[in-house]
């Protein structure tokens, strides 16, 4: 969704690279190009007022820090900025009550059931026991919805679909609670294509009568402009808790995220990532502001990790690939794992691929369409190696090349393909593992004994990289390595010599 706000406030700082100081004349075309970006991201023109204000403020006023350059400190600003105007910090569910009470309110299609289930399945997995209640009685589709998906997740589901009084049907469901002592209990309430007083007047008797302790109103974050409306009409009528965005890897400029919170002074609780129901996650303003840097979300990386991979096979695999005893089926079984925590796109992403070598999202997503291809490709023709091609793949002459072209159904030349391209791999990794040895201090405490990082290491390196994010955006090596994979037409990072 940020993609095109990233790309721009990179660009931004590329070009404030290498001056010596601050200065108003250097400082007012970079924010001029901060202000340009943020209209184009659909962001407020008020909450870009207030962001330029503050950024202004700060880059002329500030004093930059021994050891850091003036483009770092600027990011630091800009990221700071990012942060407070995303909210400062993580606002967790008020879960206190038993039963606690979480109403869902928003418009038709602004995807409430699915936030509903999501929701349920992330508590559940917080060794909570939740507890849904099919109250969109106008949309019968709904209540059979909100049925199916909780026996999806296996989340219990109140309904009465012979029963139009949904105070009547929030009694019977927060006697079942009780009763079960399930908690909390999500109303997913009913819907509209638009306000209208008698959605507000059900939402009104609805709320006096449970006395919620979370109201969390669902966003399309793909509405633009609309969202504002939509979130400070809510917020006035009925005062929200909260804020769920829907559909955040959409391809919508993404002006809702930075524009709801500032307009309605509400949180942002939970961000929809996918169709899955298990994309959702707890939003931190300080990991998005990274996100939208370009720098990555290490932490949010290592918590999809956790939860999707097996940790001591990740280990051995990761201690395999960092002491250089890299293979095919070394790589493969590391495909396969990564296949679980979701794109390769949005891995790429995460570990902010793009900040650190200056590669935009359009050229990472054709390194990522590339991988995810060759990843088919290797599959295929490791199928029908021998044992010891799998171990070594260096045997691999000619013959063998034909041989087991024949036996994939592949060419020899996209064998031969597969192999230089798993030497360069396997090379890179030796060069990943060389750089962040010598780049001492916090990365290279995470990688210098050739081993896994633990979680700790990786929280402790973060923390400290959050205080001066300019770290995060280190200047590329003067000469490209000649079998760096990145070196692609219309990169502006890595140049060729000489035109082949």
């Amino acid at each position: 969704m940020f993609d095109n706000l990233t790309d721009k406030l990179q660009g931004i700082i590329k070009n404030i690279q290498g001056i010596d100081k601050l200065t108003p004349e250097n400082m007012d075309e970079a924010i001029r190009e901060v202000r340009r970006s943020l209209i184009e991201a659909d962001v407020s023109l008020k909450v870009v007022k207030i962001f330029i204000s503050q950024i202004r403020q700060k880059a002329l006023d500030s004093q930059v820090l021994t050891g850091v350059t003036p483009s770092q400190q600027f990011i630091k600003i800009v990221n700071d900025e990012l942060i407070q105007i995303l909210g400062g910090a993580n606002v967790p569910l008020d879960l206190s009550a038993k039963p606690s009470i979480i109403m869902l309110l928003g418009l038709q299609g602004a995807g409430k059931t699915t936030a509903c289930a999501k929701l349920a399945l992330k508590l559940k997995g917080q060794n909570l026991k939740p507890l849904m209640v099919a109250c969109d009685v106008k949309r019968p589709a709904a209540i059979e919805q909100l049925i199916t998906l909780g026996k999806q997740i296996e989340v219990p589901v109140y309904s009465d679909i012979n029963n139009d009084d949904i105070q009547e049907i929030c009694k019977s469901a927060l006697a079942k609670a009780y009763a079960e002592n399930l908690s909390p209990v999500i109303i997913d309430t009913a819907g509209r294509l638009q306000i209208d007083t008698e959605l507000m007047a059900q939402l009104l008797i609805l709320d006096r009568f449970l006395e919620p302790a979370e109201k969390i109103l669902v966003i399309d974050a793909m509405t633009g402009q609309e969202a504002v409306n939509i979130a400070e009409t809510f917020n006035t009528q009925l005062d929200v808790s909260g804020i769920i965005l829907t559909k955040i890897d959409g391809d919508a400029r993404g002006g809702a995220a930075l524009s709801v919170r500032e307009a309605v002074g509400k949180p942002i609780k939970y961000i929809g990532t996918g169709e899955k129901l298990a994309d959702l996650e707890e939003f931190f303003p300080e990991r998005m502001a990274s996100r939208i840097l370009g720098m990555g979300d290490i932490v949010t990386l290592v918590e999809k990790a956790q939860a999707s991979i097996d940790e001591k096979q990740a280990e051995n695999i990761a201690n395999k690939i960092l002491t250089g005893d890299f293979s095919l089926e070394i790589f493969l079984q590391a495909q396969s794992m990564l296949k679980k925590m979701g794109s390769m796109k949005d891995i790429m992403k995460l570990m902010g691929i793009g900040s650190m070598f200056g590669i935009n999202t359009n050229q990472q997503e054709l390194i990522a369409t590339h991988g995810e291809a060759m990843i088919k490709l290797y599959q295929t023709a490791y199928n029908s190696m021998n044992k010891q091609e799998r171990v070594d793949p260096s045997l691999v002459n000619v013959e063998r090349r034909i041989r087991i072209a024949t036996g994939a159904g592949l060419k020899e030349t996209d064998i031969k393909r597969m192999l230089d391209e798993f030497n360069q791999m396997k090379s890179m990794f030796s060069q990943f593992r060389k750089m962040f040895g010598m780049m001492g201090g916090d990365m290279g405490k995470m990688f210098s004994n050739g081993r896994m990082p633990t979680e700790d290491t990786i929280k402790d390196v973060v923390n400290n990289l959050s205080r001066n994010p300019g770290k995060l955006n280190p200047k590329p090596p003067k000469t490209p390595s000649p079998d760096f994979p990145f070196n692609m037409q219309g990169g502006n990072v890595y140049k060729k010599k000489k035109k082949n």
